[in-house]
């Protein structure tokens, strides 16, 4: 009678279909490439697809949920949800050294981006920890963060002197640096605020601006990249994380890696090709109507300009709000791989 038992409820358990794993995901921007094109069939096909039904994805993004940006990964430390995603320098009150992964003006193409990315990485991953209580799965792409003017521009030096919304902290510094004044502005307020002459130029991804109607209250297009690239962290929260078994670790980070962070980095390049085009009139728009916006051609004077202004008086000030040793990793990781080196 007991090895029947034994047997029976042996079979039973084996009979017993696994529980699946139950993710809760909040995304970022729903309206923007990065999310429509990447994030979202992401989470809600290849991964759930990909596991054979042993992870369920529920979907949602912060916009949609009416998060404040800067909540977006401390609700994710505090277990609101499984996994978050936002730009990083929406993080930086909270983490003021986070400022160290998205820096303007170092990198002018993809590949670039992503080298300084992957050196950043390891500093990206003990910040999370430390002050998210999160594990990095990706960092992504959204497209150099370009200036959109509603006023006439010919040169980096035309900006002294206007009110420019700046994409994050450290590009505020940078504005600051050049003369212009930094005006704090959310992104959807952004249209009204052109318009009504809140501020003169706005700082944004061109497909970001494209894809919101910025054409429509600017008139000039400056590509250089004032506000770096934007980069949009995937992380997980820890305990969540820490709770899964080695084997749906491993399927999640390499399914990120393949089949999320790989893709939007592949594209990154020609989506800023193809959106100066959608902007400009200049090229094919694949994504739409062209328009008209003036496209101000950045020298190599100006490029030479800003790059002095980085090095000489915006990095040295995040180091010393970063504090730490964190100038001292920076320099190893990132200023490494770009050739910078911040001064003590």
């Amino acid at each position: 009678m007991n090895r029947m038992l034994t047997f029976l409820a042996a079979t039973t358990i084996l009979a017993t279909p696994a529980i699946a794993e139950e993710l809760s995901v909040v995304g970022s921007w729903s309206g923007l490439p990065l999310h429509k094109q990447y994030e979202a069939p992401f989470w809600s096909e290849t991964l759930p697809e990909a596991s054979g039904g042993k992870i369920n994805v529920s979907l949602t993004t912060h916009n949609q949920m009416n998060l404040g940006v800067a909540d977006v990964f401390r609700l994710l430390g505090d277990g609101v949800y499984d996994v978050g995603m936002t730009v990083a320098d929406y993080a930086v009150a909270d983490a003021p050294e986070l400022e160290g992964l998205d820096v303007p003006l170092l990198a002018l193409n993809a590949d670039d981006a992503r080298a300084m990315v992957d050196a950043a990485r390891p500093m990206v991953a003990d910040i999370y920890r430390d002050r998210f209580n999160s594990h990095v799965l990706a960092i992504a792409p959204y497209p150099p963060q370009v200036v959109f003017c509603n006023a006439e521009v010919a040169s980096l030096a035309d900006l002294e002197g206007l009110k420019i919304r700046a994409s994050g902290r450290m590009t505020a510094k940078f504005l600051e640096a050049l003369g212009a004044e930094g005006v704090n502005v959310s992104f959807s307020e952004v249209p009204g605020a052109l318009q009504k002459g809140v501020v003169d130029c706005a700082v944004t991804g061109a497909g970001s601006g494209y894809s919101a109607g910025w054409w429509e209250v600017s008139t000039h297009l400056m590509p250089i990249p004032l506000g770096g690239w934007d980069s949009v962290v995937t992380a997980v929260n820890l305990d969540k994380w820490n709770g899964l078994d080695a084997d749906t670790q491993a399927l999640i980070s390499e399914q990120v890696k393949t089949n999320f962070e790989a893709p939007a980095w592949a594209s990154a390049q020609d989506a800023l090709v193809n959106d100066i085009a959608c902007l400009t009139g200049k090229g094919e728009c694949p994504i739409g109507e062209a328009r008209n916006m003036i496209l101000v051609d950045v020298s190599d004077a100006d490029f030479a300009k800003a790059r002095d202004v980085l090095v000489s008086e915006v990095l040295p000030d995040w180091a010393s709000r970063a504090g730490g040793d964190w100038a001292d990793r920076w320099n190893a990781s990132v200023g490494k791989t770009v050739g910078v080196t911040i001064a003590n």
